[in-house]
């Protein structure tokens, strides 16, 4: 099996802390309990040692993972039911459903999009990782919304080269916490890896250019709906900017969402509050539009999908909420 090596100097002055805790900030899309079962069966060693997950890192001390990556006989068709929206030679559409991860990875060998689409769409592009036969472009776990996968390499490249020069129309729905004065508006803010928690992005001036556009399509006492169009496609963008204008997305456990900061809620507002969150475990944000050039017409595409049940449940709760008073 081959593996992905990762580096890590411990820095100095670091007071002391378990290993497993210390690696589960530093390293991006894998979990603490990941990490402690790569230490536990040897892909983590401390100075050239292997250790238990309750080492205590030490200043200057060097760590090094290796992470598996999965091989292309690993990945395997399963029967999973997909929302396609559409299909032809070159391209399949799909509607992602919350709470499916794009594509396997180390913690998620099964039950991604990738090994639904390797079941019901034989013919997929080979030009990313093994593991990510078809993909040109993702969203979030649980983000839900459309997606395009390419079918052969030639297409891939097309469709690549769109994203690469922002010709690719994405439009998002985002039911968000607070009001807004304006009714339109852009956030561009460059973002990057944090540095406590590599697992998190953060807003930083040395980061990669980022450009999101929204605008107000409902309003609601403390919550929002907006719509908004993305210039950039940078991992977590839109739930990072709109965390880092004071509005993060409702439901988000990552960047703020659960309302923790709200301030100044009335009793009634405070119980609607509650049973919002209980409604929406996930971040209540949907990739509802899609637009680019056919890859093998070269004619313009654009695709719209519906709000998903949880989110359309989420508004008719705060209209019906609105309509009574009760906020």
């Amino acid at each position: 099996m081959e593996k992905r090596q990762i580096q890590i100097s411990v820095p100095e002055h670091k007071g002391k802390e378990r290993l497993d805790t210390f690696l589960a900030r530093e390293i991006s899309r894998v979990s603490r309990s990941q990490i402690q079962r790569l230490i536990k069966e040897g892909f983590v060693t401390v100075d050239g040692e292997g250790v238990k997950p309750n080492h205590l890192v030490r200043s200057s001390e060097k760590v090094e993972i290796f992470i598996p990556k999965l091989r292309p006989t690993e990945l395997l068709p399963e029967n999973i039911s997909l929302d396609i929206v559409y299909e032809d030679d070159f391209i399949r559409v799909v509607n992602k459903r919350a709470g499916m991860v794009v594509h396997p990875a180390f913690g998620h060998s099964s039950g991604t999009l990738v090994n639904a689409l390797l079941y019901h769409c034989g013919k997929l592009s080979g030009i990313n990782e093994p593991c990510r036969p078809g993909i040109v472009h993702r969203l979030d776990k649980d983000t839900s919304g459309l997606l395009v996968v390419a079918k052969d390499d030639r297409v891939h490249n097309h469709l690549a080269r769109q994203f690469g020069e922002k010709s690719v129309r994405r439009g998002y729905v985002a039911v968000v916490l607070g009001n807004f004065r304006e009714d339109s508006g852009t956030v561009e803010a460059s973002l990057a890896r944090g540095v406590k928690d590599r697992r998190k992005i953060r807003v930083a001036s040395d980061g990669k250019n980022a450009v999101t556009h929204f605008t107000v399509e409902e309003r609601f006492p403390f919550i929002s709906m907006l719509h908004l169009r993305l210039e950039t496609g940078r991992t977590h963008q839109i739930r990072v900017h709109l965390a880092h204008i004071g509005h993060p997305v409702f439901g988000d456990h990552t960047y703020g969402g659960r309302g923790r900061q709200l301030g100044g809620l009335n009793k009634k507002e405070t119980a609607l509050m509650v049973e919002l969150l209980k409604m929406m475990p996930r971040q209540a944000l949907h990739a509802k539009t899609l637009g680019f050039t056919h890859p093998g017409t070269g004619e313009d595409c654009f695709f719209d999908s519906g709000l998903p049940d949880d989110m359309k449940r989420l508004l008719d709760r705060l209209r019906e909420a609105k309509g009574e008073g009760a906020v």
